[in-house]
Formats: structure tokens, C-alpha cells, sequence
């Protein structure tokens, strides 16, 4: 019986982003500029139409100057993370 991953919580991951975005105060034109990334897109992740590429996540937490990791750990929001050690 193969046992499968929680799914990621991309419902999470995408408030961190505008919770990001909004106590910046950057507009999605102003985070394209200073991301490079295509405002579309920037829209698009923060409404849920796409999740990304690990590349896209990459350049917003430099963008953000934030650890990849504050992003990426949202996704484990609502379970476990691997390698967590037993409470």
C-alpha cells in the first residue's frame, strides 16, 4: 500500500504572497518592475490561477528578501512537514 503526501497548501502560500506584497505596499506593476517577473503572473499566483515555478518562488523571495523557506513552509500549513520529529 503506497502511502501518499498530504497535498501542499497552496491556499497558504498564496496569503503569505500578498501578505508579502501588501506590507510592502507595492502595487503588482511596482513587484513586476522590481521583480522582473510579468505582472500576469504576479496576479495570476496571488489569485490562484497558477501555482509556479520553483524559479518564480525563487526570484519573489529574493524580491521580498525574505528565506525561500518563508514561502515554501507555507505549504505545510495545514500538516506535518516531513522530517518534523514526533511531539
Amino acid at each position: 500500500m503506497t502511502i501518499l503526501p498530504p497535498d501542499p497548501d497552496f491556499t497558504a502560500l498564496r496569503v503569505e504572497f500578498a501578505r508579502l506584497r501588501g506590507e510592502r505596499g507595492w502595487t503588482f506593476d511596482e513587484l513586476a518592475d522590481r521583480s522582473g517577473l510579468a505582472r500576469r503572473t504576479l496576479i495570476d499566483l496571488e489569485h490562484g490561477r497558477t501555482t509556479g515555478s520553483l524559479t518564480t518562488w525563487h526570484t519573489l523571495a529574493h524580491t521580498f528578501d525574505v528565506p525561500i523557506e518563508q514561502l515554501l513552509n507555507t505549504l505545510c500549513d495545514d500538516h506535518t512537514p516531513p522530517g518534523t520529529p514526533d511531539a
